[in-house]
């Protein structure tokens, strides 16, 4: 069964109608045959009282462990995604960013201008992106690998994070 995954796409002039979105048909296509299904996508303003109040809603219903945002995440005074994530999230993930920026820099110098930030909240982990169509499939691209066993983590599901499976009993080591 897949992950349900939330995209909330952060951006005032497609909120207002005033430009086309294709972060949504982009993202979704960027998911077919991963472990994820699009389970919810919105437009909202990028204003941290709403990014706030829809993060808290999504996750309040608890069957969402999965919310990507799009946009916010740049240096203009309405880029709010970070200051709203952190207001909702209760541990930072600073890798899933980290790796973010630095698998940008193959893509674009520009990379390292995003602020955005990731954590948990619940039993949902909230990581933002860039607002482009191109930076979320990238992004995901690069996540994809990692997002399955951070789910699997987060809600109880995985025995262990180790690099390597151990057979205690006897001490050896399956690769």
């Amino acid at each position: 069964m897949p992950f349900r995954m939330a995209l909330l796409v952060l951006s005032d002039s497609r909120a207002a109608g005033e430009r086309e979105d294709t972060v949504i048909p982009t993202c979704r296509e960027a998911l077919a045959g991963s472990a994820f299904e699009l389970a919810a996508a919105k437009i909202i303003p990028d204003d941290r009282e709403v990014i706030v109040k829809e993060l808290r809603a999504i996750v309040a219903q608890g069957d969402t462990p999965l919310v990507i945002t799009a946009g916010g995440t740049g240096l203009a005074p309405r880029d709010n995604a970070p200051e709203a994530t952190r207001e909702v999230i209760t541990r930072e993930a600073p890798g899933f960013a980290e790796l973010l920026r630095l698998k940008g820099l193959d893509h674009t110098p520009k990379a390292m201008l995003t602020r955005g930030v990731a954590g948990t909240a619940g039993r949902t982990l909230i990581i933002n992106m860039p607002g482009s169509p191109k930076a979320v499939r990238e992004g995901l691209e690069t996540l994809m690998p990692l997002l399955p066993h951070a789910m699997e983590t987060l809600l109880g599901l995985a025995s262990e994070c180790a690099r390597d499976d151990v057979n205690r009993s006897e001490g050896k080591v399956d690769r």
